[in-house]
């Protein structure tokens, strides 16, 4: 199982990106698609997760949801193994590497598993 994201770049305040990521490889299921960001110096924290169900959550427990909900939309195509991650209005602050995240399991078996993407850069100037 492999993720490879793209879409990133530099981009000025109030401007717009859209990362993808796609998920290759066979004989698994996928139970949520997500991304997640990491700032320097800071720890990686959850920006938002949709699961197969089409439940989507923003900022995970920490209190980047009501930073990012309204400018940021998730969206997955579970046919073509992607996810989409619609960034409007953008900020200086939201300046981070982007991972993606899928949490999966082989067919016939229960334990989940997690893999990540190699990250994209996201750089948003004032």
């Amino acid at each position: 199982v492999q993720l490879q994201a793209s879409g990133g770049g530099l981009v000025q305040a109030g401007g717009s990106l859209r990362l993808s990521c796609v998920v290759s490889g066979s004989g698994f299921s996928i139970n949520s698609m997500g991304w997640y960001r990491q700032a320097p110096g800071k720890q990686r924290e959850s920006v938002a997760e949709v699961t197969t169900e089409g439940i989507i959550k923003y900022g995970g427990t920490t209190n980047l949801g009501a930073s990012v909900q309204g400018r940021f939309f998730i969206s997955a195509d579970y046919t073509k193994k992607t996810v989409y991650l619609q960034m409007n209005s953008l900020k200086p602050e939201d300046t981070a590497v982007y991972f993606c995240n899928i949490k999966w399991r082989y067919y016939g078996r229960t334990y989940e598993r997690e893999n990540w993407g190699q990250g994209t850069l996201v750089t948003v100037s004032s």
